[in-house]
């Protein structure tokens, strides 16, 4: 294996480190255009359970993406936001959105085969 394909496996893997699991794209996607509030995301992703979603934000703001903000308002309040780093994952977001969104025309389309990865706007690149 080269030494780019060494790097290049090293900063996946460190991205799958912060990203990786079931959740965590999602609630970001959620995050992308405002602030939520806890229960605002958990009825956003009904089939996360409380303690994952708790945990999934947990990681997220300890990698330094996403802000947690603690209100003493009674009930208590806490809301969530990107930071100014984890704004940087916003345009991956939408182009994983637009991967799916292409991906389930492929799909709908049927068994065409590799003339409808050819015809999409994802072009293979050797």
């Amino acid at each position: 294996m080269s030494e780019q394909q060494t790097e290049g496996t090293l900063f996946v893997q460190t991205t799958l480190k912060i990203l990786g699991g079931k959740w965590k794209i999602l609630i970001l996607w959620h995050l992308k255009d405002e602030v939520k509030r806890y229960s605002q995301l958990k009825k956003l992703i009904p089939e996360i359970t409380e303690k994952m979603l708790i945990q999934q934000l947990r990681e997220l703001e300890n990698d330094g993406i996403i802000n947690r903000k603690v209100y003493s308002d009674v009930p208590l309040k806490v809301e969530y936001s990107f930071t100014d780093y984890g704004k940087t994952l916003i345009p991956v977001l939408k182009a994983l959105c637009d991967w799916g969104q292409e991906h389930l025309k492929i799909m709908k389309r049927g068994d065409e085969g590799d003339k409808s990865i050819e015809n999409s706007k994802f072009k293979i690149q050797n």
